[in-house]
């Protein structure tokens, strides 16, 4: 990949798989009184991690989609993120969005092992964005806002023309696509990846 002796920090791509953030409420109402997230496993950004606990969503015409992971740590609003497969299988027409922006999208019910939590909106396709810390953006010549495009090599080498970039001083470089996306460009640890402006 070129310039890769001179960024500041390698590019990671990974695949972010269906899941869901909650807020306190929410985990109490599902959880019981007091109930808080488990980590089970750090993720690659600072202080996030993948909670043992999880949920099931009921989706329109009571389609679900059960042991649906919990990201920590809780958030001031509660988001879940689905691939295009999930939202057909499930029955959503769900838009892509930023994280976060969630106003008008549709909501669903989540049932835990303590009851359900309505969600009046907040089902989301993430749109496809790159991490960066400001060196990374420095680097890159992009800021907050911006659009990058990721090329992916290998047997079905594609480029990704709308790469959302976000910033901030407690971020790592990283990329992250959805299942579908992974899929379709046949992401490998080892596929040759390059992030351009």
């Amino acid at each position: 990949m070129p310039h890769a002796f001179r960024a500041p920090n390698p590019l990671l791509v990974n695949i972010s798989a269906r899941h869901c953030h909650l807020t306190p409420e929410a985990v109490e109402a599902l959880f019981g009184k007091g109930a808080t997230l488990t980590p089970i496993k750090w993720l690659y950004q600072k202080d996030q991690f993948a909670a043992k606990e999880t949920v099931t969503l009921v989706g329109p015409r009571s389609r679900v989609i059960s042991n649906l992971r919990i990201l920590g740590p809780c958030r001031t609003l509660n988001q879940i993120e689905l691939a295009l497969t999930d939202s057909i299988a499930l029955g959503f027409d769900v838009p892509i969005r930023f994280s976060g922006s969630i106003a008008g999208t549709p909501g669903c019910m989540l049932m835990g092992p303590n009851g359900f939590f309505e969600m009046k909106e907040g089902v989301i396709r993430a749109a496809p964005h790159v991490h960066m810390h400001p060196d990374d953006a420095a680097f890159y010549g992009v800021k907050g806002g911006d659009f990058m495009r990721l090329k992916v090599g290998g047997p079905c080498a594609t480029t990704f023309d709308r790469m959302f970039v976000r910033v901030d001083p407690e971020f790592k470089l990283e990329v992250h696509i959805d299942t579908d996306e992974g899929n379709a460009c046949a992401l490998q640890p080892d596929t040759p990846v390059e992030l351009t402006k």
